[in-house]
């Protein structure tokens, strides 16, 4: 195993718990000012935000799990959907532009963007032998 891909190994727990936390932090601002983000509907309960989050976290921690058990590429790709998904946030500026959201808004829906980032570029790397596999196999003119 690469230097690289044992860094990304022993990152991964770091990271994956950084996501989840800047997830719930994103998901916990939301289901207590939904009223306040712009264009966005007050009649969604927080208890629907709440479990929103619970079923992207199961998705994360089975990714884990998976992988920690030693079923890695399923665990990977889980990981890797996990991740994706943190960009989902940017979705509120679809709704409304950055200035239309307080500093808070901004700084919960950046932090779980940023977090998520670091997550797939990890879960990239801890996969990095299939991309030399690739490659060792192409021909070159």
């Amino acid at each position: 195993m690469s230097l690289i891909r044992v860094a990304a190994a022993r990152l991964l727990p770091w990271l994956f718990a950084l996501y989840a936390a800047a997830t719930l932090l994103h998901f916990a601002h939301n289901a207590h000012y939904l009223a306040r983000y712009p264009n966005l509907p007050a009649s969604w309960p927080g208890a629907s935000v709440y479990a929103a989050w619970g079923v992207l976290t199961a998705l994360g921690v089975l990714g884990f799990a998976l992988y920690a058990g030693g079923a890695r590429r399923i665990g990977r790709s889980l990981l890797g959907v996990y991740a994706l998904l943190g960009f989902g946030g940017l979705l509120h500026y679809t709704r409304a532009p950055l200035a239309d959201h307080s500093a808070m808004m901004n700084a919960t829906i950046w932090a779980e963007a940023a977090a998520g980032t670091l997550l797939l570029v990890d879960v990239v790397l801890l996969g990095g032998g299939t991309i030399t596999r690739i490659t060792r196999c192409a021909k070159v003119p």
